[in-house]
């Protein structure tokens, strides 16, 4: 949709009522953005103070809707705020949904010791480091666009550890190659990372359309591993730990996961439903498997019967779960503490967008500077404050750009978070995986070889996507 950026008025998003920019330069507006910047910063110092990063958020969020109610009411408009916070309640109902389903589905295959098979099998075969290298940022890229990147990461992460923790210079230069390789990898599917599957949410991107950028992710990740390769020693450490066997039911959750993913791309483009609504139908794939596991893994250890607590997990004689497959458990570990803060974070741009701030954002960056440099500049962005928070505020504004602009920002929100260790949930992982090790300075030290694969694949799409860069349907 065209945003209409005019020195008055913007329609920030599909749906939301209109926004008069004068309110920007109230007291309450620029109340409301001091009060972002300082929830943001706590939420980039999460890894040094110790709060979790939802919960400035959820603060700020309630606040600035507050101010954005005072604003409007002095106005005399007292219709618009309602409007405006439902429509950013439906969209993160929509995300929240999707998460849910696809977190509850990767913890089912943790518990059934999927993940863990995997890494106990490269750490058993004996491979060489530099092996070892290009097999955890390959599996790094190519996992990770069906799991999320933090997960992929800390799988591979693992694998690094266990086979070389002792060489430091070898950690290093792996996390980084997995980073970079998850968030690559991440950059090609609405399922390897938030911003992807907020864009696809959003429409402006199809399914099959991702693919298009699949070759300028593929150089994203190749270009700084080939740089760092040099730097890996052949040497072949010594193989230690078990053979980890997968539980029974394993590989059918793995097939209905896979189903799932097929429904809810064929809720989005067959039946024009929201995504998280088929991948809900798929949790209920998993639900009525999971009472066959449970039933099953109950029977195999003769725990007899369970009864059940208020919130339907099964209780043994000491108060404690019992063996045996549970739903709701799986359910329970999902990232809370991530759900929780994307809703902050939908709550507060959506009620600076209410300010008129991203009218003003786009008028400056889509508008002076034009998409291309901005959506170069969106990857940077991405790298200092986080990924999600800006593609979110992009998706607010919803410049009139072409497709292949549109693929462009996927790709450099994607990748760009790559540039710091800090910039992508990948590295934030990799750094409590490999504490002490993989830091932020030593992952500084390969930003110019990280810089390079970045620049490399925006060059690379608007070469192999030039045909998209004029299209503005």
């Amino acid at each position: 949709m065209l945003c209409l950026l005019g020195s008055s008025s913007v329609l920030a998003s599909e749906g939301a009522p209109q926004i008069d920019t004068a309110l920007a330069s109230t007291g309450y507006g620029y109340l409301a953005l001091i009060l972002f910047v300082a929830a943001y910063a706590l939420v980039i110092l999460e890894e040094k103070i110790h709060l979790r990063k939802s919960k400035p958020v959820l603060l700020a969020a309630g606040v600035i809707w507050v101010l954005v109610a005072l604003a409007y009411a002095a106005i005399g408009d007292h219709h618009a705020p309602e409007v405006a916070i439902r429509h950013n309640l439906v969209e993160y109902v929509e995300l929240f949904l999707f998460l849910l389903s696809a977190m509850t589905y990767i913890n089912a295959l943790t518990e059934r010791n999927v993940f863990q098979a995997l890494r106990s099998w490269l750490v058993l075969k004996g491979f060489t480091l530099r092996t070892v290298f290009w097999i955890t940022g390959l599996l790094a890229f190519l996992i990770s666009p069906i799991a999320d990147n933090l997960t992929t990461a800390l799988l591979m992460g693992a694998v690094v550890m266990a086979v070389a923790r002792d060489n430091t210079k070898f950690v290093v230069v792996a996390c980084i190659n997995i980073v970079v390789g998850a968030n690559a990898g991440g950059a090609f599917s609405p399922f390897g990372d938030i911003t992807t599957l907020m864009v696809w949410q959003k429409g402006r991107v199809d399914f099959i359309e991702f693919f298009a950028i699949f070759l300028p992710s593929l150089v994203n990740w190749l270009v700084p591993a080939l740089i760092m390769s040099f730097a890996v020693p052949k040497e072949r450490p010594e193989t230690h730990g078990e053979m980890v066997t997968m539980k029974v039911g394993a590989r059918r959750i793995m097939f209905l996961f896979l189903l799932t993913i097929i429904t809810a791309v064929c809720f989005h483009q067959y039946l024009n439903l929201p995504p998280a609504v088929g991948m809900m139908l798929g949790f209920g794939y998993l639900a009525f498997f999971g009472f066959y596991l449970k039933q099953k893994d109950l029977r195999a250890v003769h725990t007899g019967d369970n009864p059940l607590d208020i919130t339907g997990h099964n209780v043994g004689g000491d108060g404690h779960d019992a063996p045996g497959f549970d739903l709701f458990r799986k359910v329970a570990k999902a990232e809370w503490d991530t759900l929780l803060f994307f809703y902050g974070v939908i709550l507060c741009v959506g009620g600076l967008s209410q300010f008129g701030y991203l009218a003003l954002a786009s008028n400056y960056f889509y508008t002076d500077l034009g998409p291309t440099w901005a959506n170069v500049l969106v990857g940077v962005l991405s790298a200092v404050i986080d990924n999600i928070p800006v593609m979110f505020a992009v998706l607010t504004m919803d410049p009139y750009m072409s497709h292949g602009q549109w693929l462009l920002v996927t790709l450099t929100a994607g990748v760009g978070g790559s540039l710091l260790s800090i910039g992508s949930a990948a590295g934030v992982g990799l750094m409590g995986t490999a504490r002490g090790k993989y830091t932020f300075g030593q992952h500084l030290k390969w930003t110019w070889a990280i810089a390079l694969g970045y620049a490399a694949s925006i060059w690379l799409h608007l070469i192999v996507n030039a045909h998209h860069m004029n299209d503005f349907h």
